[in-house]
């Protein structure tokens, strides 16, 4: 009762007015005040007491946090208004940094870490940097060699009188570490043997890097055999005990496991501005046969294009290579051109560093069968090969990232096929970030299927154009080869695309764009179709969906449009 009364004594005599204080402060620290104080209506002069004090205490704290540790906080009244004002005074910064770090560490590796301090002298204190810095030194440990690190001591003397704050780190590195055998655990229905072949990473001998433990945890958790997964190096802390003359530890790395369920049904609907309302369903098995074979199933039935599918995979071999084979029944009628497709093939998918590889030889036989014109029936036993180059740190983020997709495949008269032909195709897509708002993205694809003429060639080794993703402004597949009243595929596809997004929010964005592009069956005949327009952007959590409304200038049309696409 007594501290009350002081506390009132100090301030001055006030009339009683109720009133919500207004925040006066700098503008450096007003919006960090702003967010964190709870600042309430004041109804009394005992209520201005407890406000003062608890604004005190609470300001202080606050801005130490970002190095001012002598503020001054008073509360008085400018005529009915009631202010809280806030001078955050002078700001610490760094004076010195101490930073030891002991265990058996190479002499050259702790300079590394030394040097690289985050929180260097003569910068300003924030509590947050500083709690960053000691972060990083210990994941610059934990990273490479020195699985048991740890932070044995750190402090921040702060003087407020000099506005100088010293620092002090003491990290304990322990010793270095060697990867052991795998010890795997969970594993009921599948054989370790599974665990291996998806290992590129972490192999007995090696010494210790947390990204490979990563990558592996990581590798495990993208198939569909596991709905968890956690890999981790078993330490113990005797482990200093049992370091070799040359001061390694060799630690087993544990595997705990968690399979998932063999089989999933799935159901979908929805709508695609190209082929219409569809709805789905898909079977998985990752337990065919008992062999750890993974086999999908699935329908689609779309207003313009219907399919169903079977393939079966096999894990991956000593090479990471994936072997699969599969089967496919589809009907579609896009542009007037019906046609009725079955294909049966193997294929060979392997990673190469960044570089995806798919390998495959198909048979199949397609009935076309435009309208206007007659139907025929071609076949083609083709061997084909695909390489895929992407480079984005977000496969998800339009903004930045490059990807180059090249094919090559063909087929022979006298290999089961109606036409001899080679086709190349060739796409690129590359994202450039102009600052934190704006971006611009380039597209572009170009295809050549080399044959005396496009007679007997499939569909599917032959090129059409248009809608979204495509040459936006005109009909999806409706650049093209005439054929009666259809519009059937060309030997020759040119397309270009360029398209500026400013980000309205971190979410929403506006687009503008211009697309350009055709399939011709003779370069001669190649004029592009150009199509502009603008649209709206959004970062959903399946990726960047984009709603479109474009010119198209060949028809003079207005088309409204919208795609889910992972650019990269």
């Amino acid at each position: 009762m007594r501290l009350v009364l002081v506390l009132a004594a100090l301030l001055p005599s006030l009339p009683v007015l109720a009133a919500v204080p207004v925040l006066r402060a700098p503008e450096e620290v007003r919006a960090l005040l702003a967010e964190h104080l709870e600042i309430a209506d004041v109804a009394d002069q005992p209520a201005e007491v407890a406000f003062a004090r608890r604004m005190q205490r609470e300001v202080e704290k606050l801005l130490a946090t970002e190095g001012y540790f002598s503020p001054r906080v008073s509360l008085r009244r400018e005529g009915e208004e009631l202010l809280l004002v806030v001078d955050p005074g002078e700001r610490s910064l760094i004076a010195s940094v101490r930073i030891d770090i002991s265990g058996e560490i190479d002499p050259v590796r702790r300079q590394e870490l030394v040097d690289g301090w985050k929180l260097k002298v003569g910068q300003p204190f924030r509590q947050a940097d500083w709690d960053a810095a000691k972060e990083s030194l210990l994941a610059g440990l934990l990273a490479v060699d020195h699985a048991g690190a740890r932070l044995q001591q750190s402090s921040a003397e702060v003087d407020p009188e000099t506005l100088r704050v010293e620092l002090v780190v003491v990290a304990d590195a322990g010793p270095r570490y060697r990867f052991g055998e795998l010890q795997i655990s969970g594993l009921q229905r599948y054989h370790p043997a599974l665990v291996a072949r998806f290992n590129r990473t972490v192999k007995a001998g090696d010494e210790y890097r947390e990204d490979r433990l990563l990558a592996l945890q990581a590798a495990l958790q993208s198939t569909p055999y596991f709905s968890s997964v956690s890999v981790a190096l078993q330490r113990s802390d005797d482990d200093g005990e049992a370091a070799d003359e040359a001061g390694w530890v060799t630690a087993p790395v544990l595997v705990q496991l968690r399979e998932r369920a063999p089989y999933e049904i799935t159901l979908g609907a929805g709508y695609s501005t190209n082929t219409g309302a569809r709805v789905e369903a898909a079977y998985r098995n990752s337990d065919f046969l008992g062999r750890a074979w993974l086999l999908q199933t699935g329908a689609r039935i779309e207003q313009l294009r219907q399919s169903g599918f079977i393939d079966v995979f096999l894990p991956p071999d000593e090479q990471q290579r994936r072997d699969g084979v599969g089967t496919v029944v589809e009907h579609s009628d896009i542009e007037n051109l019906e046609l009725h497709r079955f294909a049966i093939g193997a294929m060979r998918v392997q990673k190469l560093g960044s570089v995806e590889q798919l390998l495959s030889l198909n048979w199949q036989s397609e009935r076309q069968a435009p309208q206007g014109a007659p139907a025929v029936t071609n076949q083609a036993l083709t061997l084909q090969g695909g390489w895929t180059w992407r480079h984005a740190a977000d496969p998800l983020d339009p903004a930045e990232g490059l990807s180059l997709q090249f094919q090559i495949g063909g087929g022979s008269k006298h290999l089961l096929s109606d036409q001899s032909f080679v086709r190349t195709y060739l796409r690129y897509s590359q994202g450039v970030p102009l600052g934190a708002r704006d971006a611009l993205l380039f597209r572009a694809e170009l295809g050549a299927t080399l044959a005396e003429s496009s007679k007997g060639i499939p569909q599917d080794f032959l090129f059409r154009t248009g809608g979204s993703n495509s040459v936006r402004g005109y009909p999806y597949l409706s650049l093209g080869v005439p054929e009666g009243s259809a519009i059937v595929g060309g030997r020759y596809l040119l397309v270009l695309s360029g398209e500026y997004t400013h980000w309205l929010t971190p979410t929403w964005g506006a687009a503008a764009f211009i697309d350009a592009g055709n399939a011709v069956d003779d370069l001669q005949a190649m004029s592009l179709a150009v199509g502009y327009g603008v649209g709206a952007r959004w970062r959903s959590p399946a990726g960047p969906l984009g709603i479109d409304l474009a010119y198209g200038h060949r028809d003079s049309s207005l088309r409204l449009g919208f795609s889910l696409a992972i650019p990269f």
